[in-house]
């Protein structure tokens, strides 16, 4: 894959399982057994959001998440909150439509950082990469009850957008193991979940059969080349 960038070595890793550690998903398990689990099961990346904690809270939990990423070369992004970003030292940063605007935070977070962007539909995702923007996630996908206020976007919203632009993809809403085949076939690079992780029985085993499901889809539908 060729992904153009000043970000080109952590873009290129926005591949396979992508998976939202948010505490309120957890179960009573800690965040770093969590954490730990989901590296075992193969994620290439791990984005923090946690929306109910003080920051001061979150801070060394994070700096612990993310010193686990970097051990074995996964990728730590942080949810909405730059100060986190920068502070726990992340890899980079997602940010909403309504969040902080992606033209503000990237002189922020220069060289090797990347930025997401949550998007809708192929205007935004052209918008988001016009700015700057390391990879687009598009969703919802399918319906979703792990973040209020989604907005649907589908699967053949998902293949306009990767048909689009030259960014990574990431597909994001209501995707598991029965699911996610046709998210990949549509074009998108990595998968995003939740639930169908941090709900699971044995999160290190959900983890390893979606990462075996996704790359059975991609070694079908071969190599996406953009830009």
């Amino acid at each position: 894959m060729f992904y153009w960038s000043e970000t080109l070595g952590n873009m290129q890793r926005i591949s396979g399982l992508y998976v939202i550690l948010d505490p309120s998903f957890c179960r009573g398990i800690s965040e770093i057994d969590a954490a730990r689990a989901i590296i075992r099961g193969g994620a290439r990346v791990l984005q923090w959001r946690d929306k109910t904690r003080d920051k001061g809270v979150q801070l060394p939990i994070l700096r612990e998440v993310n010193d686990l990423c970097a051990q074995v070369g996964v990728l730590s992004i942080v949810n909405d909150h730059l100060d986190l970003a920068l502070l726990s030292g992340a890899d980079g940063l997602h940010v909403g439509q309504n969040d902080l605007p992606l033209a503000e935070v990237k002189p922020y977070l220069s060289g090797d950082k990347i930025v997401g962007v949550s998007t809708n539909n192929v205007e935004e995702a052209l918008r988001a990469q016009e700015q700057g923007a390391g990879y687009v996630a598009v969703g919802s996908i399918y319906p979703t009850s792990s973040k209020d206020e989604t907005r649907p976007a589908g699967l053949e919203t998902l293949k306009r957008v990767a048909d689009a632009v030259s960014v990574p993809v990431v597909a994001i809403g209501g995707i598991n193991l029965d699911n996610v085949g046709p998210v990949i076939d549509a074009g998108a690079d990595a998968v995003c979940v939740i639930s169908a992780v941090l709900s699971a029985p044995d999160m290190e085993k959900a983890a390893r059969d979606l990462v075996s499901r996704i790359a059975s889809h991609q070694s079908l539908r071969g190599p996406v080349i953009r830009g």
